[in-house]
């Protein structure tokens, strides 16, 4: 489970339902379950980063194909070690920060999420790798 140490009273009304779509995203990522990750995602998003050098850029269709073709953790057997490190909601826009391990990566996630009507959507994911030596 995504879980997070926050000052209850200023997050209180939005924070279980941002917690849901951090939820989704981890465990949609982990189990390769596309359909649980466009539901997390806005479907305009964008996500960028860098993959082993190389600079990514991809629309969210674009990002689920790959989610799709590929093993996903969990097929390969790996422990589920994501995990909140910060969250921050502001109104109706939210800026949380995971930390990823997996598929040989030390991913952090930046995710930029809104509300829309009630439901809370990821719009953007700004992600690189980091040497495991900055978590020790």
């Amino acid at each position: 489970m995504v879980t997070a140490t926050v000052a209850a009273p200023l997050l209180a009304p939005a924070y279980p339902a941002v917690q849901a779509v951090l939820q989704d995203y981890a465990e949609g990522i982990f189990f390769g379950d596309v359909a649980r990750l466009r539901s997390a995602f806005h479907p305009d998003a964008r996500l960028f980063g860098m993959v082993k050098g190389q600079l990514y850029d991809k629309l969210l269709e674009e990002y689920l194909a790959v989610v799709a073709t590929r093993q996903s953790p969990s097929q390969l057997g790996e422990p589920f070690h994501m995990r909140l490190l910060t969250l921050e909601v502001q109104g109706s826009i939210a800026l949380a920060r995971l930390h990823c391990p997996m598929l040989g990566f030390n991913y952090i996630d930046f995710l930029s999420l809104r509300l829309q009507g009630e439901r809370w959507q990821i719009v953007s994911k700004l992600f690189t790798h980091l040497n495991q030596q900055a978590f020790a």
